[in-house]
């Protein structure tokens, strides 16, 4: 397959064209978000939903996050990622097979309906999983596009997915919240650098390949800003696979946590690595046959809630 999207190919960092749209569906009145989201969504690569989860599944959500915390015994070792130089989660990854809660929250209408929507197509989980910034010790995540890791390193053809991170506990201006800059999105930003062998074991703590340049990165910011969606627990944040994001550190004493789900359309799936030798691990970037997620209606029963 030609490569459009070249990355850590060349000597120098290249600003390259999108060649691909932002919404992939025309808005109609049924559509599950507004005009002016979908219009805002396409200018800006993100949105912002507030009060769509009652204040019961918040609370239902975040108990099942704080028992997968409580009991990383439990878990795949191999999904879970520490902070560096320190024992504290920092990612549960393959959220969705290793929590039931949270396989239906992935599943909901109130985010899967509006994934299919922007992407104009079935879609199915690339990656889900727990971030988790402790208080204090919680490191930065530094700027970066999804998919030019999810393309160079996992195959991803297209710029056809899209990120939604659930807020789990209140992200304030404090804490280390996502950081993005809009309209970042419009073009790719390629990376120089040779793919190591097995990056992603060092670069789930602290990636230092496939991260945007200096010059590059001022110039985006001078340009269009910076911008910190914030919000209380429930809020979700969506943003297109290509939004330049990262987030500071935490050193307040209020833990920061989102359940974080990659949607990604079932044509788009997942090819041999761009610019690896090597995929990475299933639980990073599934690669079987993308199963489309039916998307469940309706806010969580009583005896979901009980659950």
């Amino acid at each position: 397959m030609t490569d459009i999207y070249p990355s850590r190919q060349a000597a120098t960092p290249q600003l390259l064209p999108r060649l691909d749209p932002v919404v992939h569906s025309e808005w109609t009145a049924d559509a599950p978000i507004a005009r002016e989201r979908a219009a805002g969504f396409d200018r800006d690569g993100y949105l912002v939903l507030d009060d769509i989860f009652s204040d019961a599944e918040v609370a239902h959500l975040q108990a099942a996050a704080g028992k997968l915390l409580a009991d990383p015994a439990a878990l795949a070792p191999e999904t879970i990622i520490a902070e560096p130089q320190s024992k504290e989660v920092r990612s549960i990854f393959e959220l969705h097979r290793q929590s039931d809660v949270m396989a239906r929250l992935a599943a909901d209408a109130r985010l899967a309906e509006v994934a299919r929507f922007l992407l104009g197509d079935e879609v199915y989980l690339h990656q889900s999983r727990l971030n988790y910034k402790p208080g204090f010790k919680g490191k930065e995540f530094y700027w970066h596009s999804d998919f030019e890791t999810w393309h160079v390193e996992d195959g991803m053809p297209r710029m056809r997915a899209l990120s939604m991170s659930v807020l789990l506990a209140e992200n304030n201006a404090n804490n280390g919240p996502l950081m993005v800059i809009p309209g970042s999105h419009r073009n790719f930003l390629a990376c120089v650098g040779e793919t190591p062998e097995n990056h992603y074991l060092s670069s789930l703590k602290k990636q230092e390949y496939g991260v945007p340049d200096e010059d590059s990165l001022a110039e985006m910011a001078f340009e269009k800003g910076i911008v910190a969606p914030t919000g209380k627990p429930g809020t979700v944040i969506i943003f297109d696979c290509n939004l330049m994001h990262g987030s500071n550190g935490n050193i307040t004493p209020f833990p920061r946590s989102n359940a974080f789900f990659v949607y990604n359309a079932v044509s788009n799936r997942l090819q041999a690595p761009f610019g690896a030798r090597k995929p990475r691990p299933y639980f990073l970037a599934y690669r079987g046959e993308p199963e489309a997620l039916t998307a469940r209606h309706g806010p969580l029963t009583q005896q979901e809630l009980a659950a």
